[in-house]
């Protein structure tokens, strides 16, 4: 369950959610149709973020590698690494695009999720490994919702023996807890092959700000100033 805020403005269809999930299963089907492993392994290279030194990214500013912290957001490894960030990005994304607008929606995926790979690329200490998914915007838009529903409530399913209990939780409780996560496994692992536990921490915290920062505004727009 969701908090909707109240707004004088007539609601508007939310197409940057659906966008970006329509964009990262287009991705995936197209490298699921890639010919072989080879060529599979061609388009990680070229599309997925490297990580590497401070040095190297900084040289990489002016070429066309920096694009690649974009275009890793839309590539995944397998159908799991899919579709649990869709599940994701749809959750806290639909309420969050409502609230911002699809156009500052967008701009937090890509430029949260850009960032987290930067982060990520540079801080993950080993070098030449290809940073891929969405998980990078996915935390900056968890990190968003935090900002803009902090009494928000949201449905689980908790097993009681034989049972399947549905109850409501403070949203604030899960996602700290998910951040905490986060935070742990950034130092201490563990790495489960490629996972790139800075870019969820970066983009958790860059969605964090970028909402706080966008509040007044987002305020002063419910109340029709």
């Amino acid at each position: 369950m969701f908090v909707d805020l109240p707004t004088r403005r007539k609601a508007h269809w939310r197409w940057a959610t659906p966008l970006l999930a329509a964009l990262m299963v287009g991705a995936y089907i197209w490298i699921f149709l890639l010919p072989d492993d080879a060529a599979w392994r061609s388009t990680l290279l070229r599309w997925g973020t490297l990580s590497g030194s401070v040095t190297e990214w900084r040289a990489a500013m002016r070429d066309v590698r920096l694009l690649t912290l974009l275009t890793a957001l839309f590539i995944h490894a397998g159908p799991v690494h899919l579709v649990g960030n869709l599940l994701f990005l749809l959750i806290f994304g639909l309420p969050s695009e409502r609230t911002m607008g699809p156009w500052r929606f967008l701009l937090l995926f890509l430029a949260g999720g850009a960032l987290a790979n930067l982060a990520a690329a540079v801080l993950m200490g080993t070098p030449a490994r290809a940073i891929i998914g969405a998980s990078g915007g996915v935390s900056a838009v968890i990190g968003a919702y935090l900002a803009l529903f902090p009494r928000a409530r949201l449905g689980v399913v908790v097993p009681l023996g034989l049972w399947l209990e549905f109850i409501k939780v403070p949203a604030a409780l899960l996602i700290g807890l998910w951040a905490t996560l986060q935070l742990i496994f950034t130092f201490t692992g563990p790495s489960f092959g490629a996972v790139a536990w800075w870019a969820h921490l970066a983009g958790f915290v860059v969605g964090l700000l970028y909402a706080l920062a966008l509040k007044p505004a987002l305020a002063r727009r419910k109340r029709g100033v």
